[in-house]
């Protein structure tokens, strides 16, 4: 069935969820914000979307540009805030800008230069004119309280909170998505083996559980990060290590419940393969209870991360963490705005995927039909 066409069942599930508001509405809200947070560095970012120089068509944003493909004299990335490398776009890399910018500016707008005609560039900046790791030129101690530009203030290294918030949004769900998909898939395989084998599978299986279980992954995580870079896949590969036995438990005990019944039976009587009868026949059954778990482990990671980063064995320091924006709350009680910015982006985040996981928990829920 393609998903031009959808099934009847996948209809009155879609149905379902619609008729809950609070999960409708969470996933539009969700998606817009979540959709902007994807287009980061199309809105927040310190180099332009698109240049206009000579009449080439340039983006900075992907690729990198020296300052010499202006008229400049370095061979070092364009920083295209600077009054000379904004001269030298808009007067076509004159090389008057190098004494009077403002002037040339001016007399571009205009037209002319020293007498010749030129062709006037033009830059396009994204809203926000930061990028989570860029330095703030504003006087004063850090932190720095919200103005014009800086929406929500900078933090204790001059760098716009508004900005670090939309990477780090992003940076929060992927990583909570990523590390539940990947568990997921590991924990309904090794739950449907455990469930439907039973017998020594089940037993060697459970023995195993236990002492992996056992194992403390802060210790774990403490004693890796010494030894090797912290960096985002090797954060993802630990947290899967000890997140899948999450859901083993729910899916062996419905595997357990459901070997036994009547249409198993009849399968296995037919001659029906095994790998079939638990992913066609068995797994849907299960899906309830296992969607019931979802939101707990989404929020579980994205808290787990937040956590990390507080204690300082998450992400690098460089890295756009919301857990490491609460840290600088803790230590910066003179910026409110620090902890408030930190604790209602995790407060509307978790809340809305929260909200949306109870809707297709319901959704799958044969007994509910909103009607």
């Amino acid at each position: 069935m393609s998903m031009f066409n959808p099934s009847p069942l996948t209809r009155r599930r879609w149905r379902n969820f619609c008729r809950n508001r609070r999960a409708y509405w969470s996933l539009i809200l969700f998606s817009v914000i979540f959709s902007i947070t994807l287009m980061a560095e199309f809105v927040a970012n310190d180099k332009p979307i698109l240049v206009q120089y000579r009449g080439e068509y340039r983006m900075p944003i992907f690729k990198f540009y020296p300052e010499t493909a202006f008229g400049g004299d370095f061979q070092t990335e364009a920083i295209y805030r600077d009054p000379e490398v904004e001269c030298l776009i808009v007067s076509g890399g004159l090389d008057a800008c190098f004494d009077d910018p403002e002037g040339v500016i001016e007399d571009a707008q205009d037209g002319e230069v020293a007498g010749e005609a030129i062709e006037k560039g033009w830059t396009l900046w994204p809203i926000i004119p930061y990028s989570y790791d860029t330095a703030v030129d504003r006087p004063g101690a850090a932190p720095l309280p919200r103005n014009s530009e800086n929406w929500l203030g900078t933090d204790d290294t001059k760098r716009d909170v508004m900005a670090r918030v939309i990477y780090g949004f992003r940076l929060s769900v992927l990583f909570a998505l990523i590390v539940t998909a990947l568990s997921t898939v590991i924990g309904v395989l090794a739950g449907a083996v455990q469930g439907y084998f039973g017998g020594w599978v089940d037993l060697v299986f459970q023995r195993a559980i236990e002492i992996w279980s056992s194992t403390p992954q802060l210790y774990v995580i403490i004693i890796l990060f010494s030894i090797l870079p912290r960096s985002f896949w090797l954060l993802v590969g630990i947290t899967v290590l000890f997140g899948w036995m999450a859901l083993v438990g729910v899916v062996r005990a419905e595997f357990l419940r459901a070997r036994n019944l009547e249409y198993v039976r009849a399968a296995k009587a037919l001659g029906v393969g095994n790998l079939r009868i638990m992913m066609r026949h068995m797994l849907p059954n299960a899906m309830v209870a296992t969607l019931t778990m979802l939101p707990f482990i989404i929020t579980g990671t994205i808290a787990l991360l937040a956590m990390l980063d507080f204690l300082g064995f998450g992400l690098p320091s460089s890295a756009p963490s919301l857990g490491e924006l609460t840290r600088q709350a803790q230590f910066n009680l003179q910026a409110p705005w620090l902890a408030f910015t930190a604790f209602f982006t995790f407060a509307i985040m978790l809340s809305l995927l929260v909200f949306i996981f109870e809707g297709v928990r319901d959704a799958f829920d044969p007994r509910k039909t909103f009607e």
